[in-house]
């Protein structure tokens, strides 16, 4: 489609690669720069505190003139979540169907994004011309309605990004793919393609939908009580199905969390979601119903909700409890590492009386394409060159894998870090340096100002707790006024540990007279010796080594 000669082109992963989240990928076509996807991630295990987090774009901010836009996949928070910290250093267009820009617009206000944003609505017709390319669009199949891949013409060929997908045969019309016309730019010549790994371990078909509406008509039909469904809320796809279900099994459904509340409501609005307006009653009116007509759709935070599914257990949720006799139906596959706390929540739910479907009944369905998907999509667009995206570093393994089994060389394959610039020259890739790359950490309103010291002192304290020594000095009398007084939080029982305190304190208070006898001393040897010896001791008494802060006070 590109007319003009192209000279340069380059790629860089700045996220979504090694990682599961924080999708964002730049093309950089003789020297303009398009940015597609801007993606969060969830914080990880050892990541104490921390509320997202996004990637590090200060490539982009150090090159913001020569950024031309911002292209957006589809309204999944991985892919959207970090727009509104980007837009922060970057005032650009941003490109989108209409249910995702509204999705990022709702993300936007929700994260007080105050300045101004160019949105621009773009259809799987839409081509969007530069002065160095061309920019398209065809439709995917995911959860979530409005999906698209996005294909960047140069003059060597496209640049194919695929965002998520999956190819179901019997999609509704809301989510039919466009395979003819993948077919259509295979044929025109693909330079390179950047394709989805999450499920390229698994070998097969991801199981297409129709099986989960069978298997959750059969759960709703059998259900004697209350059916409590579970879903995460951007999964439109499946909050249809849960719906289409009430209405053949005649219930009301309750709509419970802020973030589902919303989303919901957008869908509805822009006629993604078919609802029965009648189906729907506050969460308020749901005694007011016998139990085996009510439906509580619910999501917890971040549109998460097993969280909010262990709240209810605990009979601690402020909407709705679990009672003897409920349905759970678990709608939502488990989050990379929440399979345990899963399993736990899990079992609370029969503990407290209900019945429990997921896992072996098909009530959900991944929204990623497995091995024999992959391998379509690798043969529909026929690459030169082939990038695995979307996924942690084994799957992008058992992705390039996939495209050698498809012919394409090894050669072409190309894994890449978070940063790596790729050249692309003679249609074979060329390393051309590293650019910053890597976690900004979001806590509360901070915005990367909790780094590796902060976490580590976090996670230090989560594992021996913290000891805090406050001794009060004349400087002039060298001599103790006041103390030493020893706080402990998270490390012992102080009233258990009574002998350990006042060895602790005995301790401190020799450290301190032989430090004061000296003819000149200074707080920070002070403070040291401090840690030093009073952490030694401690080990050698309770095998556990606290944080320990010195607080000396002079008078």
């Amino acid at each position: 489609m590109n007319k003009r000669k192209n000279e340069s082109i380059k790629l860089v992963a700045l996220g979504g690669v090694g990682e599961f989240g924080k999708n964002m990928y730049v093309v950089d076509v003789d020297g303009d720069l398009f940015v597609l996807d801007a993606g969060l991630m969830f914080p990880e295990n050892e990541m104490l505190g921390i509320d997202i987090v996004i990637p590090d774009i200060t490539y982009l901010a150090q090159n913001k003139d020569r950024v031309k836009a911002i292209f957006l996949t589809h309204g999944h928070e991985d892919h959207i979540g970090a727009l509104s910290y980007t837009l922060r250093e970057l005032h650009v267009p941003v490109y989108g169907t209409k249910l995702t820009l509204a999705l990022a617009k709702a993300k936007l206000d929700e994260q007080e994004y105050r300045g101004k944003t160019d949105f621009r609505i773009v259809t799987s017709d839409t081509v969007v011309n530069f002065d160095t390319c061309e920019v398209s669009f065809f439709k995917t199949n995911h959860s979530i309605p409005d999906s698209v891949g996005i294909c960047v013409h140069t003059s060597e060929g496209a640049i194919v990004y695929t965002g998520d997908f999956k190819f179901d045969q019997a999609a509704t019309d809301l989510y039919k793919p466009e395979i003819g016309k993948m077919a259509q730019i295979g044929e025109n010549g693909v330079l390179c393609l950047l394709s989805d790994s999450t499920e390229a371990e698994r070998p097969g078909y991801t199981p297409s939908e129709s099986i989960v509406v069978r298997e959750m008509s059969d759960a709703f039909y059998n259900a004697k009580g209350r059916i409590i469904a579970a879903s995460f809320a951007s999964d439109i796809n499946r909050i249809q199905h849960v719906f289409d279900a009430a209405y053949e099994s005649r219930r009301k459904i309750a709509v419970v969390g802020k973030s589902l509340e919303k989303i919901f409501h957008i869908a509805l609005d822009l006629h993604y979601l078919q609802v029965h307006d009648e189906l729907i009653i506050p969460i308020e009116e749901i005694d007011n119903y016998p139990d085996d007509e009510i439906v509580v759709l619910i999501t917890g935070t971040q549109g998460e909700p097993i969280e909010a599914l262990q709240k209810m257990a605990k009979q601690i949720h402020r909407q709705v409890n679990i009672k003897k006799g409920d349905t759970v139906l678990i709608a939502a596959s488990p989050l990379r590492g929440s399979e345990v706390f899963i399993y736990k929540t899990i079992d609370m739910l029969f503990r407290a009386g209900a019945h429990v479907i997921s896992g072996k009944r098909m009530v959900t369905t991944s929204s990623h394409g497995s091995q024999e998907e992959l391998k379509f999509m690798i043969n529909l667009m026929n690459p030169k060159l082939f990038i695995p995206v979307h996924g942690e570093f084994r799957m992008l393994k058992a992705h390039s894998k996939v495209a050698v089994q498809c012919g394409i060389t090894t050669d072409r394959i190309f894994i890449p870090e978070r940063g790596e610039v790729l050249e692309i020259k003679n249609e074979r890739f060329k390393p051309a340096g590293k650019v910053p790359a890597g976690n900004v950490l979001i806590d509360g309103s901070g915005v990367g100002d909790v780094g590796n010291i902060v976490l580590r002192d976090r996670r230090l304290l989560s594992q021996d707790g913290i000891l805090i020594v406050v001794v009060t000095l004349s400087r002039a009398e060298k001599k103790i006024t006041a103390g030493p007084e020893i706080i402990s939080r998270g490390f012992v029982y102080v009233r258990e540990s009574e002998k350990l305190m006042e060895e602790s304190t005995q301790l401190v208070r020799s450290i301190v007279e032989r430090n004061t006898t000296r003819e000149s001393f200074d707080w920070g040897t002070m403070k040291q010796s401090m840690r030093d010896e009073l952490n030694q001791f401690l080990y050698d008494k309770t095998k556990r080594r606290p944080m320990i802060l010195p607080i000396i006070m002079e008078i």
